[in-house]
């Protein structure tokens, strides 16, 4: 009992760090740029991890669907980034469980953004293949986490796989990624 007693307190100061970390987060974004696309101005010069973090840093557009289905972009390294959401009532699929696009598409973003920061300035990417395995459904929890990690980024192709988590450690699915890796056409470069 008292090692339960322990996981829930460790889960506990866990969630308060990642709602502390939103905070301070949501308020850098949202006194930025706010949401919205990013410009080939807004892209020029920079890699993939520059852009990622300049928009961590309010200096370019964070996407709106992070507003519309309630997650966003917590931290981004080269290589790994992480999202954090709380999947509420209007995620909810006809028989009250979260639907499965919530969790495809925070998993996809946290994906998709590895890879990005993996991208050289003039190189873009786009999303191949998509798997994602459901493997516990979410319950009434404040936030979930999607920690997206590249495995390989070559001229081409860069694949990577992302987790699910919980505070307290609770794998809720799982995913991987294809992406095929191009030069961005140069009316898109300023």
């Amino acid at each position: 009992m008292r090692n339960m007693t322990n996981q829930i307190s460790a889960a506990d100061s866990v969630l308060e760090q990642w709602l502390a970390d939103e905070d301070a987060r949501r308020a850098v974004m949202n006194n930025g740029v706010g949401p919205g696309v990013v410009t080939p101005a807004q892209m020029a010069g920079k890699n993939g991890l520059e852009a990622m973090q300049a928009t961590l840093q309010g200096l370019a557009p964070y996407p709106s669907i992070g507003k519309t289905l309630d997650f966003m972009l917590m931290e981004v390294d080269e290589g790994r980034a992480v999202f954090q959401g709380t999947p509420g009532p209007a995620h909810l699929n006809p028989m009250g469980g979260i639907h499965g696009g919530w969790y495809a598409a925070i998993l996809d973003s946290a994906l998709g953004c590895a890879v990005h920061s993996k991208m050289v300035a003039g190189r873009g990417y786009t999303t191949a293949e998509l798997s994602v395995n459901l493997v516990k459904a979410i319950g009434k929890t404040s936030r979930v986490r999607a920690i997206g990690t590249v495995l390989h980024c070559g001229r081409q192709l860069a694949t990577a796989e992302a987790k699910l988590v919980g505070p307290d450690g609770t794998l809720y699915a799982h995913a991987t990624t294809t992406c095929l890796v191009f030069e961005i056409p140069s009316q898109l470069k300023v």
